[in-house]
């Protein structure tokens, strides 16, 4: 009996050694809260030139939705909220050439963005089918270590991997306005395997309040679908899509994202008249007086659905 108790306990713990694969069934509940109560707008802003603007104060901006204009309740600079960041690797046959170098540009930024005993990030590698390599953890060096673990081949499931991030994972921790979330995608943007929806993929993405920063892979210098995907999805989060030009440009993109997330404000706002209809509801956030200016933000939001 005691061998037999042993060798179940060892097997359990073998198990749990194991990378998770991404539960990623379209017939499953969505499972975020949305908060009733106040809407979340995380945001930058830069200059023509592109250089971000991190002198504005509350009084500077104006929210207004359905043609309103919205109180502000809360303002601040977001440098020091602690971050919730996922790392979204392609590993699919598509990038096979460049892999490698993609493994040391990400191991990099991680190690650059990371911040002691205040931020967390983890690994999601998608070929075939999503799967979660590193959890949600503090330690770079243990993620640099999952990076270069991973092996390219196989389909690619983008869409499940965006939507398992932002719906199991990056959603989690609460209340959701004391944390950052980003997700930085590294991938050719084709997708052949998800079982989710482009669409379905951003629409979590936006009710998890999670920006999405891309890079594509595609060094081809001809302007492709999964480009388009992958700006897609970075002008509808708030986020940001880069395109490197050659393989040796990926370290210069992960630092732009590093600057765009140290250069964050947020503001927390109550919607008047506050609806329950579960629709998604369009928010334009300006700077008054200063058209010259450009604030990165998501289009809107989600409301809950009563």
């Amino acid at each position: 009996m005691r061998s037999l108790a042993a060798a179940i306990l060892l097997a359990v713990a073998l198990l749990a050694q194991q990378p998770q694969t991404a539960p990623v069934r379209a017939d499953e509940p969505t499972r975020i809260t949305v908060n009733v109560d106040r809407v979340n707008m995380l945001f930058t802003v830069m200059d023509r030139k592109g250089r971000f603007v991190t002198d504005l104060t509350k009084n500077d901006f104006e929210v207004i939705e359905n043609k309103r204009p919205q109180v502000i309740q809360e303002f601040s600079a977001e440098t020091d909220l602690p971050l919730r960041l996922g790392v979204l690797i392609d590993t699919s046959n598509s990038i096979r050439d460049r892999f490698k170098f993609e493994q040391e540009a990400a191991s990099e930024f991680l190690r650059s963005v990371m911040r002691s005993r205040q931020d967390k990030a983890m690994i999601v590698s998608f070929d075939t089918s999503a799967e979660l390599v590193s959890d949600l953890i503090e330690n770079p060096d243990k993620l640099v270590a999952a990076i270069h673990d991973l092996r390219p081949g196989g389909g690619t499931a983008l869409y499940d991997a965006i939507y398992f991030a932002c719906r199991d994972k990056l959603s989690q921790d609460q209340p959701r306005t004391k944390f950052r979330r980003a997700i930085v995608v590294l991938s050719d943007g084709d997708d052949n395997q998800s079982r989710y929806t482009r669409d379905q993929a951003l629409e979590m993405a936006q009710k998890a309040d999670v920006v999405i920063y891309t890079i594509s892979t595609n060094i081809s210098r001809s302007d492709t679908d999964g480009d388009k995907v992958l700006k897609y999805y970075a002008d509808k989060t708030g986020g940001r899509p880069y395109f490197p030009f050659k393989v040796e440009d990926l370290a210069q993109s992960f630092e732009n994202i590093n600057n765009e997330l140290t250069h964050q404000y947020i503001i927390l706002y109550r919607p008047e008249p506050l609806k329950t209809d579960g629709l998604f509801h369009p928010v334009d956030l300006r700077v008054k007086g200063h058209k010259e200016l450009i604030v990165r933000v998501r289009p809107g939001y989600y409301a809950p659905k009563m």
